[in-house]
């Protein structure tokens, strides 16, 4: 069995770059990968008006960094989180390999992921993120908070009702 990290996608910079929130879940998931020399990692998201997936600039940003590009799976169709977790869930039962699902986004972002990926039937860990807090005003980061109290009983809905079916 193997350990997998899913890298949820934010926005990029007009020149390709990683936006200050998709940087700092970049850093979480490379302080995974260290203590996880086997593991996987499966960077989200779609396209960006810079004409670039966030899941490829993850994955260039991710090999620059020393990453084996073998243990790098791009996700590049997701365009929110559910699609993201139902993409990625498509890629893990694939593989049929999975051991553990580690959520590497930020941390007002990590519950709704955690129990979307639960919910289908994986054993996740929440590894340590970089917060937002001191990075984002309090104005956006509450804006953030009560967009997850909203969207969390939404998406986990369903995904029951789809497991059902």
């Amino acid at each position: 069995m193997r350990d997998y990290a899913i890298i949820f996608g934010a926005a990029l910079r007009p020149d390709g770059q990683l936006s200050p929130t998709l940087a700092r879940r970049l850093r979480g998931a490379l302080a995974w990968a260290q203590q996880h020399p086997d593991g996987i990692l499966i960077p989200t998201g779609g396209p960006n008006p810079c004409g670039l997936t966030e899941a490829a600039a993850m994955q260039r940003d991710l090999i620059a960094a020393g990453i084996d590009p073998e243990r790098i799976i791009a996700e590049p169709g997701g365009r929110d989180t559910l699609e993201s977790v139902r993409r990625c869930d498509a890629i893990l039962r694939a593989r049929g390999d999975c051991g553990s699902v580690a959520v590497c986004t930020s941390p007002f972002h990590q519950p709704r992921c955690a129990l979307l990926l639960r919910l289908l039937g994986y054993r996740v860990i929440v590894p340590a993120m970089l917060p937002d807090r001191g990075w984002v005003t309090p104005a956006r980061l509450a804006r953030y908070l009560l967009k997850e109290c909203v969207a969390t009983p939404y998406d986990a809905a369903l995904v029951l009702v789809r497991r059902r079916r």
